[in-house]
């Protein structure tokens, strides 16, 4: 067994604390009740950096409960977490912000044609909080007997003779210059037979062990920011809204045809009870618009007649910021001999691996069956840990995840390909036209300027403050420019220093004519600047444990 003060040695570790990763961990202990699995969380709790959309289909919830918790439906956070289900599914396209077309009718016929678009049905699905969820995951494992250590941010994988051995932890208790100071923790190592990286979107981790197992993607991956707010309403604007009501919409402020502007994207608002209301934009990484802050799109559709009757006198009481990995099928890292995701004792899963569907908008039923799917595979090849990515590989392509993301595998590019005026009518039929290469987001940055200006209703710190977040002060910045003299010489002159206004939380400031990050305690670890900045001159790293956002509701 594991030492319980240490922890220097486990059968498995996975690190991230989401439904993948506990997905993971509680399949493996099902199956291998004396196996120790840890779970390493860099957040200060289970769920503070969950965000996502709140539509979770319910097969694949429903069979990791029912194998982890006997009697889960008659707990009062089942009640609590999934007493909504989408009984009021609709999508309008918003042609200007006083014009709407309900296309609801359009999608539901490509759902009985079988075509890709029919996907974006959303009704019976529930309406969850993911940072609740994976809280109440993360209870469920610990019953289980399973190690669940938030507040631990893991800075590297181990490798040994090419496979991985363990994690290494960030050391604690730097100042600002990078001096020891009396709380100082020096850098532990984990050692595991088994390694699962469940960290998200763009994870750096994984990132690491992609270039240093000799994993690649046969298209560069793509993404997408998500903004989104949680607004209290009145009695009488939340029932007129519905209690299992899902608004997804397309077109403005995101997209207007022909006079532009022209971004992959669209806006969701979503009923989480209490009259609380979500309500969000997500924004593909590849807008070329210079000027062009996510959170100014967001206001916008609040302002729009139909968001504001519901929305109006409400009072935001949670908000944050969250990448999508939507590259699709042949953006999933892979060994290059192989085709395993991952390699030898190392899987990746949920949205670490880029399980996200684009057709349905939604990834975090792909993300807790990849997780379920990869305990399973760890759990037959403890005997042979060398066999564990195949098998998990085998599983996955045999899988509803590969099916879904198959049939997806060309809707991201075409848009990339055409533009979202002719990539829209063009996405239908997707699978039919060439398989487009795309290029970076960052390389899609142009001198163009948002043709809707911003207001002053939106405050970015105020945002900010109600995402929670928080980091020690004095710790060195997580956020580095590679090379100032780019910024200074190249950026500025031809886009006048973008990172400060798309980055959702004011990381980025002036000072004495130098772009810096100034505000590092104030970053959502979204990880937009990294993806986003035109000559790809900033480096995220993770900061220490218990620092970023806390969200609860998101």
């Amino acid at each position: 067994m594991a030492d319980n003060k240490n922890f220097n040695k486990v059968s498995v570790i996975i690190v991230g604390a989401g439904p993948a990763g506990l997905a993971t961990a509680i399949t493996i202990k099902k199956q291998k009740p004396h196996l120790d699995v840890c779970v390493v969380e860099k957040g200060a709790d289970a769920g503070n950096h969950n965000l996502s959309g709140a539509a979770l289909e319910k097969l694949q919830i429903h069979q990791l409960l029912d194998s982890a918790a006997a009697g889960w439906k008659d707990t009062e956070q089942a009640k609590d977490i999934l007493a909504r289900t989408i009984d009021n599914d609709n999508v309008y396209m918003f042609l200007l912000p006083k014009i709407k077309i309900k296309i609801t009718p359009f999608i539901k016929i490509a759902k009985k044609l079988g075509l890709g678009l029919g996907q974006m049905v959303h009704a019976g699905d529930y309406l969850v909080s993911v940072s609740k969820l994976s809280k109440w995951l993360a209870s469920i494992a610990r019953q289980n007997g399973i190690e669940v250590l938030t507040g631990f941010s893991v800075e590297d994988i181990i490798l040994e003779n090419g496979k991985a051995a363990g994690v290494f932890l960030k050391e604690q208790g730097l100042d600002k210059h990078g001096n020891k100071q009396p709380n100082y923790a020096a850098p532990e190592k984990i050692y595991a037979d088994v390694v699962v990286l469940a960290e998200g979107c763009d994870g750096l981790i994984t990132e690491k062990f992609i270039e240093k197992a000799g994993l690649q993607r046969k298209d560069n991956q793509l993404y997408s920011l998500g903004i989104k707010e949680i607004i209290k309403v009145s009695d009488q604007q939340y029932k007129a809204f519905g209690d299992g009501t899902s608004i997804h919409s397309m077109g403005y402020p995101i997209w207007t045809p022909f006079i532009g502007p022209a971004m992959f994207g669209g806006s969701f608002m979503y009923a989480m009870g209490d009259n609380k209301i979500a309500v969000g934009v997500i924004v593909g990484l590849d807008f070329k618009y210079c000027d062009f802050n996510p959170q100014d799109a967001l206001t916008h559709f609040k302002n729009t007649p139909f968001a504001r009757q519901y929305l109006s006198d409400g009072q935001v009481v949670e908000a944050g910021a969250k990448m999508i990995p939507e590259g699709g099928l042949n953006a999933i890292p892979r060994d290059r001999e192989t085709g395993d995701i991952g390699k030898f004792n190392t899987v990746i899963v949920g949205d670490s691996a880029g399980f996200v569907n684009m057709l349905k908008i939604k990834g975090l039923h792909n993300a807790i069956e990849s997780g379920m799917l990869a305990g399973k595979a760890i759990a037959k090849n403890m005997h042979n840990t060398n066999n564990i990515a195949a098998d998990y590989t085998r599983l996955v392509d045999a899988s509803n995840i590969y099916r879904e993301m198959y049939s997806a595998r060309n809707f991201r590019q075409t848009f990339v390909k055409l533009g979202a005026t002719f990539g829209m009518p063009f996405s239908i039929i997707s699978n039919l036209l060439p398989q487009w290469k795309a290029e970076k987001d960052y390389q899609a940055m142009t001198s163009a300027k948002y043709r809707y200006k911003g207001n002053k209703e939106f405050d970015k710190d105020t945002f900010t403050a109600m995402a929670a977040t928080e980091h020690r002060e004095e710790q060195p910045s997580h956020l580095t420019i590679l090379d100032p003299k780019i910024c200074i010489d190249k950026c500025t002159a031809k886009f006048n220093r973008p990172c400060i206004t798309f980055c959702p939380a004011g990381v980025y400031e002036t000072v004495h004519d130098e772009v810096k990050p100034a505000n590092p305690s104030n970053c959502l670890h979204c990880k937009t600047c990294q993806r986003k900045c035109p000559f790809d001159n900033i480096r995220w790293t993770v900061p220490e444990g218990t620092g970023g956002p806390r969200y609860k509701n998101m």
